[in-house]
């Protein structure tokens, strides 16, 4: 039993707020940063192609910072990442507080082929409305990127090959 897993009601809640608020917090401050990192950025681009770099800052957000790997690559029955099926999606290992049926039992596959075109990903990115509408249900955060590290992130995980 994980230690989520042995957590009920209130600190599961309390936990998934958290979580929320800290991923939230992360993106705000990446966007602070990348605009002022882009600023900067022509210089590092006579060295590196922009679509190394965009790929390279995709990376960043999706594994430094967003976190994805966390909800959208699958455990080993020991609770650790399975790496080898990086972003291919998972069982979603955290519980709503209360039974919720909306609450969705799996995160999708993103790496390699995303769920949806790139001006799609892109704005859920950027606005936390997938292409029905309707924003993301709990627990996938509803993400205010710019829209140049939205671009990134679908440079990454499009740049990723599933692993058989």
């Amino acid at each position: 039993m994980t230690k989520l897993e042995s957590c009920s009601g209130q600190p599961k809640l309390i936990f998934v707020v958290l979580l929320c608020l800290f991923v939230v917090g992360e993106v705000l401050l990446l966007d602070a940063a990348g605009n002022a990192q882009q600023k900067g950025a022509k210089r590092e681009q006579k060295s590196l192609p922009a679509s190394q770099a965009e790929v390279a800052r995709g990376k960043y957000i999706v594994e430094g910072v967003a976190m994805c790997g966390q909800c959208h690559t699958p455990r080993d029955s020991d609770g650790n990442l399975e790496q080898k099926h990086a972003l291919e999606g998972a069982a979603v290992i955290l519980g709503p507080p209360n039974p919720d049926p909306n609450w969705p039992l799996k995160a999708p596959r993103i790496g390699g082929n995303p769920p949806a075109g790139d001006e799609d990903m892109v704005k859920l990115l950027t606005t936390g409305i997938w292409t029905d509408g309707k924003p993301l249900r709990f627990p996938m955060m509803p993400f205010r990127m710019n829209e140049a590290d939205a671009r990134a992130v679908v440079a990454y995980l499009k740049s990723m090959t599933p692993q058989p």
